[in-house]
C-alpha cells in the first residue's frame, strides 16, 4: 500500500536511523551511550532519523544530536504521541500507524544502528532483517551491543540457523559493536562521511 505524501526537509548526506528503547528504567550505560551516538551523528555529519520520542534512548540521542547541531528527523504515529513525549524541537513527521513510520524510517535512511531497546526495538529490527533475508535491501545494519545486551538475540539467530530455520549466510546480515566508537567507525566504512 502506498504512503500518503508527506513534506521532509531534504538533507544533502548520509542518514543514520537509530532503533532503540524508549523507557526510562534502564541502566544509565545505555542512555549516555544514545547520547553518545547522537553527538556522533552531528559531529560526523549524519542525519539522524529516528522514532520521534523525547523519553528514554530514543530522546537521550535526539536531544544529544540536536544540541550538537546536527539534523534530526523523527517519525512517530499519532497515537503514541503521549506515551512517547514526542520531541518537537526537531523536524517531527506524524503519520497514522506503525507501518507508515517503519516505512518512513527506513525510506529516509542508509543505514541501520540497533541500541538497547524492547519489543518495540525487537519488532522494528526483525522485520528489517527479514527484508534484508528476502534481498529486499542492501543497507547496512549495525547492533550497538552496550553490555552484551544483543547476545540472546544473537544467539537466537544462530539456534535457528543450526536448526535449519534460516540459512547460514544471514548472519551474516548485520555488524556488531561494542562500543560508539565500533559503531560510528563501521558506519563511516558503510557510508562514507557527509561532504
Amino acid at each position: 500500500m502506498p504512503l500518503p505524501d508527506v513534506a521532509i526537509l531534504p538533507f544533502d548526506g548520509p542518514s543514520v536511523c537509530l532503533f532503540c528503547g524508549s523507557s526510562e528504567a534502564v541502566h544509565p550505560d545505555y542512555i549516555q551511550s544514545a547520547r553518545d551516538f547522537g553527538a556522533a551523528t552531528a559531529g560526523a555529519g549524519w542525519r539522524l532519523v529516528y522514532g520521534g520520542g523525547g523519553v528514554g534512548l530514543m530522546g537521550a540521542a535526539a536531544r544529544s544530536a540536536h544540541e550538537a547541531g546536527g539534523r534530526v528527523v523523527g517519525i512517530m504515529p499519532g497515537f503514541l504521541r503521549s506515551r512517547e513525549r514526542l520531541f518537537d524541537e526537531v523536524e517531527t513527521i506524524v503519520v497514522t500507524s506503525m507501518h507508515e513510520r517503519k516505512q518512513l524510517m527506513y525510506d529516509q535512511s542508509d543505514a541501520f544502528v540497533v541500541a538497547p531497546g524492547g519489543v518495540g526495538t525487537l519488532e522494528e529490527i526483525v522485520e528489517l532483517l527479514s527484508w534484508k533475508r528476502l534481498d529486499l535491501h542492501a543497507k547496512p545494519v549495525v547492533f550497538l551491543n552496550i553490555d552484551g545486551f544483543w547476545e540472546t538475540f544473537f544467539e537466537l539467530m544462530r539456534h535457528s540457523v543450526s536448526q535449519g530455520m534460516t540459512p547460514p549466510a544471514f548472519l551474516n546480515a548485520w555488524t556488531v559493536a561494542d562500543t560508539v566508537e565500533e559503531a560510528v567507525q563501521q558506519l563511516q566504512a558503510a557510508i562514507g562521511r557527509a561532504s
